[in-house]
C-alpha cells in the first residue's frame, strides 16, 4: 500500500501525488493562487486600459485622430493592396533569414579557428563584422541598391540589378554582421573539454566542429538569434527606398491618395501579426532555457 493510503500501483508512476497527500494539497494550493494571481492580473490589465482608452477618447482632438489614423472605409479600401505588398515582405524575409543564418555561422566558425594559417581569414571576419555593424542598416542598402548597379558591370535586367535582390543583399550582409558575433559568443561558451574530447575519440576539426560543437552552440544561442530576426522582420520595409511595391511602399501610396494616415496603420497591423508571435516564442524559448515560469 502507498504511504499515503493510495492503493493504485499507477498513482506513483504517473508522477502525480496521490489524492488527500501533502503534495496534492500543495498542488492545489498553487493552483489556487496561480488563479488569484491571473484574475488580479487580468483585473488591473483591464483597469489600466480601460483608463488610457477613456483618456484617448475624450480628449479634444480625438474626432481627428479617428478620422486621419482610424477610418474604416480608408481601412476597407487601402488593406487588400497593402495586404498584396506585404506578402513580398515575407518571401523576402524568409530568403534572407536562410542566408543571413548560413552566412553568419561560416563568418563565427572562421573567426574561432586556431590555425595560424587560418589568420589572413579570422581578420577578414573581424573587418566584415566590425564594418557591417557600424554602418546603419538604411544606409548600406543605399549603398548596395544604388553603388552596384553603378558599377555598370552586370547587364540592365539581369538578378544583380534587381531592386529586391539588392535589397535582400543588403539585408544580408548587415544582420549576418550581428548573427555572426552571436554565433561566435555560442561557440565560444562551449566548453574547451568538448572539442577535446571529440579530437580524443578520432573526430577530426572538422567532424569535431559540425557534430559537436556547432549543435551546441546553436542552442545555446537561440533566443538571441530569434531576436535578431524579429527586428529583421521589420527592416525588410527598408527595401522600399529602393523602389519596391511592397507593403511600407504600397501603405505609402494609398496614404498620399486618400490624404489619410489609415492605411499606413493597416500596414502597421500587418508587421505586428508577424513579429508579435515571434515575440511570444522568443519569450516561451527563455522560459524554457531558464527554467522558470510566469
Amino acid at each position: 500500500m502507498d504511504p499515503a493510503g493510495d492503493e493504485r500501483p499507477g498513482a506513483r508512476l504517473a508522477g502525480k501525488p496521490p489524492p488527500g497527500s501533502r503534495g496534492a494539497e500543495r498542488a492545489a494550493a498553487r493552483r489556487r493562487k496561480d488563479r488569484r494571481g491571473f484574475a488580479i492580473a487580468a483585473a488591473s490589465t483591464a483597469v489600466v486600459l480601460g483608463a488610457l482608452a477613456a483618456i484617448v477618447v475624450t480628449s479634444p482632438g480625438w474626432d481627428d485622430i479617428r478620422n486621419t489614423f482610424f477610418s474604416t472605409s480608408v481601412f476597407a479600401d487601402s488593406f487588400p493592396a497593402v495586404l498584396d505588398g506585404f506578402w513580398l515582405d515575407v518571401k523576402l524575409f524568409l530568403a534572407v533569414e536562410v542566408a543571413v543564418l548560413i552566412l553568419g555561422l561560416l563568418i563565427a566558425i572562421l573567426r574561432t579557428t586556431r590555425g595560424p594559417a587560418l589568420f589572413p581569414l579570422r581578420a577578414m571576419g573581424a573587418v566584415y563584422t566590425d564594418v557591417l555593424r557600424g554602418i546603419p542598416t538604411i544606409l548600406l542598402v543605399y549603398l548596395v541598391g544604388f553603388g552596384l548597379p553603378a558599377t555598370m558591370l552586370f547587364e540592365r535586367g539581369s538578378l544583380f540589378v534587381d531592386p529586391i535582390f539588392l535589397g535582400g543583399l543588403a539585408l544580408t550582409l548587415s544582420y549576418s554582421a550581428y548573427v555572426a558575433e552571436v554565433y561566435r559568443a555560442g561557440l565560444n561558451a562551449v566548453p574547451r573539454g568538448q572539442r577535446e574530447a571529440a579530437l580524443a575519440v578520432g573526430l577530426t576539426e572538422t567532424q569535431a566542429m559540425r557534430h559537436v560543437i556547432a549543435p551546441q552552440a546553436v542552442r545555446r544561442v537561440g533566443p538571441p538569434l530569434l531576436n535578431d530576426f524579429i527586428a529583421l522582420q521589420k527592416d525588410v520595409a527598408l527595401v522600399s527606398i529602393l523602389g519596391p511595391q511592397e507593403a511600407f511602399r504600397i501603405a505609402q501610396i494609398e496614404q498620399l491618395e486618400a490624404f489619410n494616415y489609415t492605411p499606413l496603420i493597416a500596414a502597421a497591423l500587418l508587421y505586428l501579426a508577424v513579429t508579435l508571435p515571434l515575440a511570444r516564442l522568443l519569450d516561451y524559448w527563455e522560459r524554457g532555457q531558464s527554467g522558470r515560469t510566469i
